[in-house]
């Protein structure tokens, strides 16, 4: 009997993460949890033990590890286990520049998507002393990142993705929010401005608004116009978006220690320069009792285990993984920064005949991260009195800063006590792709995409195929209902107001330390 609810499931299992091999492949998916949990446990005293704790977890896709987990974890191959990186600082010189882009290079052939701040890059038309020269600019440089990415295929079937950033106060800012209106420019980048509390203060006061770099003044423009371009830009090409730095800066656990100014491709993750993140997900439509039925309810005690033992897993992967760049191990190992989140929230939510975006679903997902949370932290506290904390810990500033200011009073005594593992433990990824594997699930923290559709699966050998995919809890309904209607909660992403995406967003993102990828589809 098939472990998978959805003929898609399997496919995307077997394109994107089965291990083929001559000899000691994986015959299924279990062959491929026990790969995975296997690989895992090696750094564990009690290996044996915690392979099948960690078994356990991955079975019937309960525990979700990022795909590049998944897909290389015991393998054997030259790939990152990480998904998320940013690139080191770029230096405004020739030489540094085309460093970075080898750098940047050889993380995407690993596998892994890239974040980049172009601020650092002298504007166009700046002088370039000794040389007779006047600078490019950095979209110039862009254009060369943007083709080096083309021409690389990220480990497996996935091609290179990247994020570049600029500051609100960079002279060349309004090249960079108009980029996107040349359809065939930056194809392999998503663009986002990086706004300061300084420049939302000018918009509000309708002030000016300096565009400077090195102490220089380069132009002055009312801080209105700058921001209406923004939005202009992102209404008519959808990009660039926007990052609120100043406040991810303030927000950070880690603020005593490092300074952020750029994300991974898909904004969950906030890193500093050569910060490199790891992702995974509960699956919470899995962990549903009675669904659709009178006592309808999810399982908290299962789900306070599943995360303690997810933490762990995901705490050995700092471990087990290769890293592109020494730069990278080196961070990710003085921080031991993990992203858990969530997929299949519309799902379970669904299932306990709870509208998506009414307030009742609001408070339920809002109590469920904030018991993801704790479990976390506490996971990740245990995790410390066994192997020790990150090494960069300092009780009083990590408790002083960020989210752990709001933390639960019983995580701060622990912490203050033992100390922590992981100084970032939470992140919502988008989960697309893993949550196809799992049935097709509701991605993350989003609604139901649709009841059915046609999705178009890119293959290895650059074709695609049409499949049609049906939602996991509209199968399970029709399972046990038959062909009685779906309920009135039954709501997907294409008729809900977009007021009740950013309710859900707002309940969900209390509970995050990193951050949350979400979509809100606008009429």
């Amino acid at each position: 009997m098939t472990r998978f609810s959805a003929p898609i499931a399997e496919q995307i299992w077997s394109m994107k993460y089965r291990y083929v091999a001559d000899e000691g492949g994986d015959a299924s998916v279990e062959d491929t949890w026990r790969r995975v949990a296997r690989a895992l446990a090696v750094v564990e005293a009690e290996p044996d033990v915690w392979e099948e704790r960690f078994y356990a977890a991955l079975e019937d896709f309960k525990f979700l590890p990022a795909g590049r987990i998944t897909a290389g974890a015991g393998t054997g191959r030259k790939v990152t286990l990480f998904n998320c990186f940013v690139m080191g600082t770029i230096p405004d010189d020739m030489g540094g520049i085309f460093d970075n882009l080898r750098e940047a290079a050889l993380t995407m052939q690993q596998g892994g998507g890239i974040g980049y701040d172009f601020s650092t890059i002298r504007p166009r038309g700046a002088v370039v002393k000794g040389v007779s020269a006047d600078a490019s600019g950095p979209l110039s440089f862009m254009d060369v990142w943007d083709a080096m990415c083309r021409t690389i295929m990220s480990a497996g079937s996935r091609r290179g993705a990247m994020m570049a950033t600029m500051r609100c106060d960079h002279p060349d800012i309004e090249e960079f929010i108009a980029a996107k209106s040349d359809a065939a420019r930056l194809r392999m980048f998503n663009l986002s401005v990086l706004v300061t509390d300084a420049f939302m203060d000018a918009v509000k006061a309708d002030g000016p608004w300096d565009l400077q770099f090195g102490g220089k003044v380069y132009h002055t423009l009312p801080a209105r116009d700058l921001w209406n371009r923004i939005m202009q830009a992102t209404y008519d090409y959808a990009e660039p978006g926007v990052i609120f730095i100043d406040r991810i800066n303030q927000a950070n656990n880690l603020s005593y220690v490092e300074n952020i100014s750029a994300t991974n491709p898909c904004g969950e993750q906030p890193l500093p320069p050569y910060g490199a993140c790891l992702l995974g997900s509960i699956n919470l439509s899995r962990l549903v009792i009675d669904p659709f039925g009178p006592r309808a309810r999810l399982d908290a005690a299962a789900l306070k285990d599943l995360v303690r033992v997810a933490v762990r897993m995901m705490d050995n992967v700092v471990d087990v993984s290769q890293f592109p760049l020494e730069a990278q191990a080196g961070e990710a190992r003085a921080k031991r920064r993990i992203g858990l989140g969530v997929t299949g929230l519309a799902d379970a939510l669904l299932m306990l005949g709870q509208r998506y975006g009414s307030d009742k679903a609001a408070r339920q997902t809002e109590i469920w991260m904030h018991k993801i949370a704790v479990a976390a932290y506490l996971a990740s506290v245990d995790l410390a009195r066994e192997k020790g904390a990150f090494p960069l810990f300092d009780a009083d500033k990590y408790l002083a800063s960020g989210t752990m200011r709001d933390m639960d009073e019983s995580v701060r005594d622990a912490i203050a006590k033992h100390g922590i593992r992981n100084a970032l433990l939470t992140s919502v990824a988008p989960t697309g792709t893993i949550s196809l594997y799992a049935g097709n699930v509701s991605s993350g923290i989003e609604p139901v995409f649709a009841y059915s559709y046609t999705r178009k699966v890119l293959q290895k050998d650059g074709s695609r195929t049409e499949e049609e995919v049906v939602d996991y809890a509209v199968q399970m309904w029709r399972e046990k209902m038959g062909d009685a209607p779906l309920p009135e909660h039954f709501v997907n992403a294409q008729v809900l107001a977009p007021e009740d995406h950013v309710k859900m967003q707002a309940a969900a993102q209390k509970w995050v330390d990193s951050s949350i990828s979400k979509t809100i589809n606008c009429p």
